[in-house]
């Protein structure tokens, strides 16, 4: 993976489901690269080294997790939120799947739509996050399960450039912003009629 410009960072994405989804979430309000770099800080902060441990995290003080995530360079814009969120999300892995973050897309062999439902179900996921998290799965991580580009919708289609999902290099991550650019350009004309 390449989300964030930081081989630290990217191979921390790569090897652990959990520091992915919570990239994901971090994903709102920063600069893509931010949010995804968030759990590599997370990590460090905790000693983890090459994963971040859903139960460790969820066991955690919340004010001492609010304070290491605020510690900066903050992983949020938001950081004591948002470590919230993350903490709640640490805890749904662990109750719903025994901290195996995996077993969201692995369990009972689901299709894309179960799976997005699963996700849709996590703390801090709507349906936008959850489709642009299923897309990335099927994009970037080779998690492809049966009907998961018609789950993730737009999202999902082969050869866009509107999410993380489809960002792989620098140039990819550049057409995604210009993409988001345009729509949000679009909003603004329509809202103005």
């Amino acid at each position: 993976m390449n989300l964030t410009g930081d081989q630290d960072a990217d191979r921390l994405l790569d090897a652990d489901p959990f520091a992915l989804l919570v990239g994901m979430l971090l994903d709102q309000q920063v600069p893509m690269e931010t949010a995804f770099a968030g759990p590599a800080k997370i990590a460090a902060r905790m000693s983890t080294g090459d994963r971040l441990d859903p139960a460790r995290i969820a066991a955690t003080d919340p004010e001492e997790f609010a304070a290491l995530c605020a510690t900066p360079p903050a992983v949020h814009r938001f950081p004591r939120s948002m470590a919230e969120r993350i903490q709640a999300v640490a805890a749904a892995v662990v109750e719903e799947y025994d901290g195996e973050t995996a077993r969201l897309w692995t369990d009972g062999d689901p299709d894309g739509a179960e799976v997005l439902r699963r996700l849709r179900r996590l703390p801090g996921y709507g349906e936008q996050k959850a489709k642009i998290f299923l897309a990335l799965l099927g994009k970037q991580r080779g998690v492809q399960p049966a009907g998961w580009r018609e789950a993730a919708g737009a999202f999902g289609e082969e050869g866009s450039f509107r999410s993380i999902a489809d960002v792989v290099d620098a140039e990819s991550l550049d057409k995604v912003r210009a993409t988001k650019k345009a729509a949000k350009a679009e909003a603004k004309r329509v809202a103005g009629r």
